[in-house]
């Protein structure tokens, strides 16, 4: 007994010994290809909530809000393009925005892309003067984001869209529209549709669990046993988690999962090998508050949706607001990340994901970031 004891003592040294090893190795950037603006300069202040779409033609197209100020009347959504083997992204020009018929105007929303299979491209935004009182709208087009169609409103105030991150297809051929309300409370709810937009089919709220988890802003994930999972933002300093066995129609409670959220957007992707990655603000509000810096950014990556191991550090600064990012895996296999960089420009990285190294993620600590306190400052306060 003895010797089994000094046995594992021993090869618990070793591996001690070897993620130190590793840690001392990692510099959080391996991986990382391309790490640059989307534009240098805009005719607006304010930007936030980018999303990412690779369209049919292989271009990369981007989409967000841009204006004074969130929530002001002049917000409009705004496009930039990424030709297919281009090293730069197009000017931005705005595609989209929240004037009325009678005159009056409003802010716009976070946009989503979706790209319909060999069709058209969907890009769905939310008007309104605040969360809890938008309503959800779209628009297409034939030639991979370059010109649009007049707007199109949801089928009821009822629909809202997805909220913040990409739409899905299903393996039944529907799609599913990851979706959240803010109007009594936070409520995750999907919304779906089985024929691209021809008719919407709206999901029951989802129940908050034991915990009366408050949560918006689902990413869905897909897993071997064909169940598929939504993970994302609370007000409940944790990641949620849910599941569906049933193709989204019904879905567990939600659960924490020991990954600590910021009551800021996050956004997943499920690899073509299986793995899952989460782009997210590892950080937790100080004290007992919801609430906390937008800094730092970070990747992990999944086998299960549930337990995650640290790969990337995008952005690591006190200056606040890295945040509200979208990530996709493109057909050549690059995984795609934009983000908000201190509300005053958008930032693109492309990453190789065979080049990722994880290291676990032990009690919802970063590796090396034991006892360290984040004090951040608001990108204004620079």
């Amino acid at each position: 007994m003895k010797f089994t004891h000094l046995t594992i003592a021993f090869f618990g040294l070793l591996l001690l010994g070897s993620c130190k090893s590793a840690l001392e190795k990692k510099t959080w950037k391996e991986g990382i290809l391309v790490d640059e603006f989307i534009y240098e300069k805009a005719p607006y202040p304010s930007c936030h909530s980018v999303t990412i779409v690779e369209a049919t033609n292989g271009d990369l197209v981007a989409a967000w809000f841009g204006g004074s100020h969130e929530r002001h009347p002049d917000v409009c959504i705004y496009s930039a393009i990424k030709p297919k083997g281009s090293d730069k992204w197009g000017e931005p020009i705005k595609v989209a925005d929240g004037v009325m018929k009678d005159g009056t105007r409003f802010p716009t929303w976070n946009p989503v892309l979706y790209q319909i299979p060999n069709g058209d491209l969907m890009l769905f935004y939310k008007i309104g003067p605040k969360p809890s009182e938008w309503w959800g709208v779209y628009r297409t087009s034939s030639d991979g984001g370059k010109t649009w169609s007049d707007k199109i409103d949801m089928p009821s105030k009822d629909f809202l869209g997805p909220i913040k991150n990409k739409p899905v297809l299903l393996s039944n051929g529907t799609v599913l529209l990851p979706s959240s309300t803010e109007g009594n409370g936070w409520h995750l709810r999907m919304e779906s549709t089985p024929d691209f937009g021809k008719t919407w089919v709206l999901g029951d709220t989802i129940s908050r669990g034991k915990q009366k988890i408050n949560a918006i802003q689902p990413s869905i994930l897909f897993h071997k046993d064909g169940s598929i999972q939504a993970i994302g933002r609370t007000k409940n300093r944790a990641i949620f988690s849910t599941f569906s066995k049933d193709n989204g129609k019904t879905w567990t409670p939600l659960e924490l999962i020991g990954l600590p959220n910021n009551n800021s957007g996050t956004d997943a992707v499920t690899l073509k090998n299986g793995k899952h990655l989460l782009v997210y603000n590892h950080v937790l509000p100080p004290g007992k508050e919801a609430k906390g810096p937008r800094t730092p950014l970070n990747l992990s990556i999944s086998d299960d949706g549930i337990n995650w191991k640290a790969t990337l550090v995008l952005e690591d600064s006190k200056i606040s607001q890295y945040s509200y990012p979208s990530i996709i895996q493109s057909s050549d296999g690059m995984v795609h990340i934009v983000y908000t960089w201190r509300r005053q420009k958008l930032k693109y990285v492309k990453v190789d994901p065979s080049k990722l190294v994880a290291l676990p993620i032990k009690n919802g600590i970063w590796p090396g970031q034991e006892g360290v306190e984040v004090k951040a400052v608001k990108a204004e306060e620079e």
